[in-house]
Formats: C-alpha cells, structure tokens, sequence
C-alpha cells in the first residue's frame, strides 16, 4: 500500500526499539516517506521513526522491509472479547450495551505504568482476523459494534481504517481507546469513521508525558480538540499515579482545560493506579480520588472514579452514577459494577427536564 503522508528528509541519528522475536508482516503501512538508501521515514505519530531495511518503529508494529514501510499486524489479533461499553470507560455512550473487543500489538508510548504491557510492549500470540470475520462475530453477540482497544490501536491504523469503514458501511458503531498519540492528518482521515473515543490524558504537563510516558502533552490535546470538533463523542480518562500527577493544581488545571478547550458537559473519569510493569508505586489513596472528584466537579458536569469504590465524608458512594447537573437529582444514571439503570425520559432529567449528555 502506498504511502499518503510522506516527505523527503535526510537520516536522523535515531537508534529505534527492535522487537524481541521475528515479526510477520502483513500491510505495507500507509504513513511513510521515501529516503535515500532505501531508508523510510515513519510519519504515522510524532515520534517520525526513520528505519532502515529491517528496523522496527518505536511502537514494535511497523517495519521496513525493502525499502517499503510495513504494519506488520494488519488483521492480527492478540486479545477478542465481548465487553460492557462501561467497561472502556464510556459512561455516556450507549450505556448497558456491549461491544465487540480486540487489540493487536504494540504501542507508541513507553508509560512505566502501562497496565496491558503484554500485548503493548512484548510478542504476543495472534490470530487472524479479518473484517468479514468480525463483522460476523459482532452480530452474532448482539454488538453495538466494534472497540480498538487493550493495546495501542492507532500503531495499526490501516487495520483500524479499513476495519472501520466496514463497521460504518454495516449499521454499527466504532470506538476507539487510545493514548491519541498521532500526526494530524491521519487523525483527521480516521475521524469521520470514528462514533466514540476514550482518550487517555495521562496527566497534565509536558514533563510527565516526557519521562514517565515517552510521550507529548500537547499532541493530545490537539487531538483531543479535534475529535471534538469532528462531532466525535469523546470520553477522557486520567490514570492517577501518586506523586506523579496526582498534584490538586495540576488536576485543577486539566479540569479546567477541559471545560474551556472541550466543553464542561465532556466525561471525565480518574482512574485508580496499582503497581503494573515497570513501576512499583504503592496504589493511588482513595482520598486522592475523592479530591479529584472534587475538583473535577467545580469544572465539569460529569466526573467520575474508576478501579475503586469512593465515599464522600458522609459516606455515601461517589464517582459511579451521573447526576442532574442542573437540578441535582442524584442518581439519573445508577451504576453498580457494569449493570446500568436509567431514570433518564426521553435523554432528559426526571425531575427538571434537564438534557443529559448521554449519546443513545
């Protein structure tokens, strides 16, 4: 498949991550661009890896065979279930349906944290698995449609472009959870395939994205923004991990970046850090999730806590139901577990007709 995003650009003096046994290939991949001695530059996210014949990508899932850029795990499946829509978080998206799974391998972050670091940054077992396959198993389990999710979709773009447009074309729906780790104008083609995302925003300065994720702040929320600008429904979820980006000010200010930058009717879920991969913090306090709750609520009309059950100082269990911003009636939306039950008439507050930002 030849390239779309492509330019001409001399070597850069990058060592890229290899891969930790023999890859296949499958799909030569879509963002590449042409350079002398057979040398192509990746030009998928912003980290542009520049590969020489047999070299892999940062993320382990694109490789340069023969001077042509290839995803290596088009049609390639290392996880397939059937999921709650709650369970991606998406709280506010067709609540108590359930959707159609999978994940491939690789990722283009290098979180210290990473809590599916089996298919992200090691050989998994695959399966193949084409469109017409999926398609066929989402209907026969009564999908909603089809979830990019567990390791880092958007490394496979071509998978997740194709299988998308398929997904359209037959009545169901697309979501996708991501890091949103991409250039712009890929994100932008992907877009209008997309019905709902849950993008992680790992925190909310530039340092954390740099050292604890290999990553950018920035291109995020330049993502994010755009998604939302596409009409795509959009979710976010900040993993909070102590001493790290769990500050009250830097909450404050991704609180409140949301409401200006997104609209304060956006979903946000914080998330309840365990010890995983490289990373051996002791588990994210409830208090600390209580005060993020908190925080969040003065921004945002949809806050919510995830990994753990919250108690307000009167004991009563926040972060898991969504309540009438306007009026308060609680409990519009109850949540226990992944069972959902709705009081919502017509998407609207029982009591004060309020319209909840719920998507169904």
């Amino acid at each position: 498949m030849e390239a779309r995003y492509w330019r001409v650009q001399e070597p850069q003096a990058r060592e890229p991550a290899q891969p930790s046994q023999q890859m296949q290939m499958q799909e030569p991949a879509q963002a590449q661009a042409p350079q002398q001695a057979a040398a192509v530059i990746c030009e998928l996210c912003p980290h542009r890896c520049v590969l020489s014949p047999g070299q892999w990508g940062k993320c382990q899932a694109r490789v340069n065979r023969g001077g042509r850029l290839y995803a290596a795990y088009y049609q390639k499946i290392a996880a397939i279930q059937l999921d709650p829509i709650e369970k991606k978080p998406l709280y506010h998206f067709y609540p108590g349906h359930a959707i159609l799974s999978v994940g491939s391998i690789g990722c283009n972050l290098s979180c210290r944290f990473c809590q599916n670091w089996e298919i992200a940054h090691a050989p998994a077992p695959t399966e193949t698995a084409d469109t017409g396959r999926l398609l066929e198993l989402a209907r026969a389990s009564g999908s909603l449609g089809l979830a990019y999710t567990y390791n880092e979709p958007l490394v496979g773009w071509e998978f997740v472009r194709d299988t998308a447009g398929a997904v359209r074309e037959a009545g169901m729906k697309n979501v996708l959870v991501s890091n949103g780790t991409l250039n712009p104008r890929p994100w932008r083609e992907l877009l209008p395939f997309l019905d709902a995302v849950n993008m992680d925003l790992k925190g909310f300065t530039e340092r954390y994205y740099r050292e604890i994720c290999g990553g950018w702040l920035g291109v995020v929320r330049h993502n994010a923004e755009l998604a939302r600008q596409a009409g795509v429904h959009l979710e976010l979820t900040t993993l909070l991990v102590p001493g790290l980006n769990d500050d009250p000010g830097e909450i404050e200010a991704l609180a409140r970046w949301v409401a200006q930058s997104l609209g304060r009717r956006t979903p946000l879920h914080f998330s309840r850090y365990f010890p995983a991969y490289q990373m051996n913090v002791p588990p994210t306090p409830l208090a600390t999730l209580l005060r993020a709750w908190e925080i969040g609520r003065a921004y945002l009309d949809y806050v919510y806590v995830g990994n753990a059950q919250v108690y307000d100082a009167a004991g009563r269990p926040i972060g898991s139901d969504t309540d009438c911003p306007h009026c308060g009636e609680p409990q519009v939306v109850r949540r226990e577990g992944y069972d959902v039950w709705s009081r919502l008439v017509a998407g609207r507050c029982p009591r004060c007709g309020e319209s909840i930002a719920i998507s169904d």
